[in-house]
């Protein structure tokens, strides 16, 4: 699974990966937030929206943002329902055992339900930052219990973020259904990294978790100069690069004078 917040990167994560995750990581990655707290609904739709129409092969995946799953179960579905409306096949929610009847909600209403436990950056506050999850037994075996209780309340698959590797292999080995890790270890279902952390199109600090398979931005960024160099050297565009008159209209244009010359 990966994430995709437009039309030109689902295009490329299509034919490769079987999840897309239209994620509220677009607030870091693409808004220029410092977290996920401020995405709204209307970003979310607006994103999503723009993945749907490429009508991908991939199971596609939208976040629920802040607020859009914490007020009413009514309030809940009507965000989640316009999320298929728009184009999505499924819904990811964060939390644990708190948000079972919302789980249940959504699915009594047809609605597929992704949950997510561990680091769940909407609740980076609480947590006091970016943190490992689950290093003590209390959170360890809260964790545990929480991916049984949603599993019980109905979610098709689990992402477990920035957990130990051991605590994600005993969730998934404990469960039934598939477990997509990031920052969990090698031992879940499947794994999730965001678009632009895989290719390196971010600037800023990575997670210890991420693997960049090429520096990409450093690499549009040196096509960038390369032609902004070209344009200012004259050299771009050539002939070939632009279009010509058809015959016979050179002298009409070199001919042309002013009709109400000042």
């Amino acid at each position: 699974m990966t994430t995709a917040y437009d039309a030109v990167t689902a295009r490329i994560a299509d034919p490769i990966v079987d999840i897309i995750l239209v994620g509220d990581s677009v607030g870091n990655v693409c808004l220029g937030f410092d977290n996920t707290l401020p995405v709204s609904m209307a970003m979310m739709n607006h994103h999503l929206e723009a993945v749907a129409r490429t009508k991908p092969r991939a199971l596609l995946v939208a976040d629920m943002p802040f607020l859009s799953f914490h007020l009413s179960p009514e309030e809940t579905i009507r965000n989640a329902g316009g999320f298929l409306q728009r184009g999505a096949d499924a819904v990811k929610l964060e939390g644990g055992a708190k948000r079972a009847e919302i789980v249940r909600a959504l699915v009594d209403c047809e609605i597929p339900v992704m949950g997510h436990l561990g680091l769940t950056p909407q609740s980076v506050n609480v947590m006091g930052g970016f943190k490992v999850q689950g290093r003590n037994a209390d959170n360890a075996l809260r964790l545990l219990d929480d991916a049984h209780c949603l599993q019980e309340a109905g979610c098709f698959a689990l992402v477990l973020e920035g957990i130990p590797a051991e605590l994600a292999a005993r969730a998934t080995n404990s469960l039934t259904i598939p477990t997509i890790g990031i920052g969990a270890g090698p031992s879940c279902s499947g794994q999730v990294l965001v678009f632009h952390d895989v290719l390196g199109l971010t600037e800023s600090h990575r997670p210890k978790f991420v693997r960049t398979y090429v520096e990409g931005f450093l690499l549009l960024q040196e096509a960038l100069s390369r032609w902004a160099a070209d344009v200012r050297t004259g050299t771009f565009p050539t002939p070939q690069e632009s279009y010509r008159l058809p015959e016979g209209l050179s002298d009409a244009i070199a001919n042309w004078a002013p009709s109400n010359p000042t």
